[in-house]
Formats: structure tokens, C-alpha cells, sequence
């Protein structure tokens, strides 16, 4: 057994500490490369991962584009950021957190920048008045839900995630201490579900659709090996049955593929979705 890690009286950043992800992650913010993002037709211009963050804002175009808003209509473009396409100074210059996903919305006379997913979800919602109430107990039910969602994920993503299934070395009580975190998250909503048919009432909403990643690649195993297995999820049932009922729903299927590592790089045109087998929505 090693012996216990005492921390020294002035924390210094080793480039090698961060397993993985050392390439990375760093201490510092702001741009490493000068390189500008490239600029599509449509009035969106998303800059994402197809991972549960950038899933959220892929789902909800969709979902928007579904009612038949063509107002929503956008270009996906990939940031790899396992290659630090994050880093560069025209992704930094949308996000200085330097984190996906992030949104130009170019659909006024000067573009808006929007970052952080949960801002992103917001922004679209109330643009075209839809997916989150616009006033009243309905409203703040919502925004609580959603905001849940946002302070809960690092617990699940960059804690349970990181210590069991990306750290160099497993850690048994960070292990515990994340794995008891995520399966109260999950309880937490285990519970509302029982309740109600979605997280804020009956209606679908960004609340939703900003849970529905987290929750459901872990729920179906798709998430940091065998995860599902080792928290007991099968006995959430309640989250079972939201998680199945949103993922049958056409947009948030074709939200979950764009920007996937395996899916679509970038959704500049019909051809895109067509070589995917979709529907080629522009």
C-alpha cells in the first residue's frame, strides 16, 4: 500500500498528473492556438462534442425543428477536444471556460455568443417560447429541475466518471464517495418520477432534456464500462421508465447522433444526413 499522500504547502501543476486527460487540462484559461471557427449558413452556429453536455443543445434544435420552426435551423460543427479544438483563440473567443457546447446565435443583427449548456437550453427556449413555461410556479419548477441538472452533473461526469472508470489509479474512497453521490442523483429522480410523468410536471421540458444524457447513458450502459452494473440502476425504475419514453422520441434520437465521435461530424448539409440514413432536415 502507498503510503498517504500529504499535500505540500504550495500546490504546483505536474503536466503528467492528469492520466489521460493531461494533455488537456491545465490551471491556466485561454487560448493556446490562433485559429478561427468556421461559419455556416444558418442562423445557429453550434460548436460542440456529441457528449451528455453536447447532447443537450443538439436534442433541443431538434426537438425545435421537429414543431417545425424553421427559425432553428443550424450547423453543427465538431470540437475535438481530446485534440484541444477547445483551446483555439476562435472557441475561446465564444467560451472563455473553453469547455462544449457553445452557440453563436446569428439570427439578429449582430451575433450572440451563448455558453454553458444549461444557458444555451435557456436561451433557444425562450427565443422560440417553447420547452420551458413562460411565467408562474410552472416556470419555476422548471428552473429548479434544470438547474438541479447543472449542479448535479460534475458530480456524475467528472466525479463518478473520473475516479471509476478515467483515473490512473483507482481510489477507493473516491470511488464511495461519488458512486453513493450518483445514486442519490438518481433517487432524487426516482422519486419525482414517481410523481409525475416528466421532471417539472407533466410536460416535457429543457429540464428534461438537460437530465435526459446523464441519466440515460448510465441507465443503459453506455457510460464508464460497467457503471450500471456496479450502481444497481435497474432498480430505478421510475427513471427507467422517463429515460425510455425520451429516448423514443424521433428528435432527441437524431439530436443524440450529431457531433458523435461515431455519428455526424458537422451538420452542414442534406448529404450529412442522408450518408447517416436520417432525414436530411437543413
Amino acid at each position: 500500500m502507498s503510503a498517504e499522500y500529504v499535500p505540500p504547502k504550495v500546490w504546483t501543476w505536474d503536466k503528467a498528473n492528469g492520466g489521460q486527460f493531461a494533455s488537456i487540462n491545465r490551471p491556466v484559461s485561454g487560448a493556446l492556438t490562433d485559429r478561427d471557427l468556421p461559419v455556416g449558413k444558418h442562423p445557429f452556429q453550434l460548436y460542440s462534442l456529441g457528449t451528455p453536455n453536447g447532447q443537450k443543445a443538439t436534442i433541443l434544435l431538434e426537438e425545435l425543428l421537429e414543431l417545425g420552426q424553421t427559425g432553428a435551423e443550424y450547423d453543427a460543427w465538431l470540437i475535438r477536444i481530446a485534440e484541444g479544438d477547445q483551446f483555439t483563440s476562435g472557441f475561446v473567443g465564444i467560451n472563455p471556460n473553453s469547455k462544449i457546447p457553445a452557440l453563436v446565435d446569428r439570427s439578429g443583427p449582430e451575433p450572440v455568443r451563448v455558453f454553458e449548456s444549461g444557458a444555451i437550453l435557456m436561451h433557444l427556449a425562450e427565443k422560440f417560447g417553447t420547452f420551458l413555461p413562460a411565467s408562474g410556479p410552472e416556470r419555476a419548477e422548471c428552473l429548479s429541475w434544470l438547474f438541479w441538472q447543472v449542479g448535479s452533473a460534475p458530480f456524475i461526469g467528472g466525479g463518478f466518471g473520473h475516479f471509476y472508470h478515467y483515473a490512473p489509479i483507482r481510489i477507493e474512497y473516491a470511488i464511495d464517495r461519488y458512486a453513493m453521490e450518483t445514486k442519490r442523483l438518481f433517487d432524487v429522480a426516482d422519486k419525482r418520477l414517481a410523481e409525475s410523468r416528466f421532471l417539472a410536471g407533466d410536460d416535457y421540458t429543457i429540464a428534461d432534456i438537460a437530465a435526459f444524457p446523464w441519466l440515460a447513458n448510465l441507465y443503459f450502459g453506455s457510460a464508464y464500462g460497467d457503471a450500471a452494473t456496479f450502481l444497481s440502476l435497474q432498480e430505478y425504475s421510475q427513471v427507467g421508465r422517463w429515460v425510455n419514453e425520451i429516448a423514443a422520441r424521433p428528435a432527441v434520437q437524431r439530436g443524440r447522433l450529431v457531433n458523435a465521435a461515431k455519428g455526424i461530424a458537422e451538420r452542414h448539409d442534406a448529404g450529412d444526413f442522408a450518408a447517416a440514413g436520417l432525414d436530411g432536415r437543413d
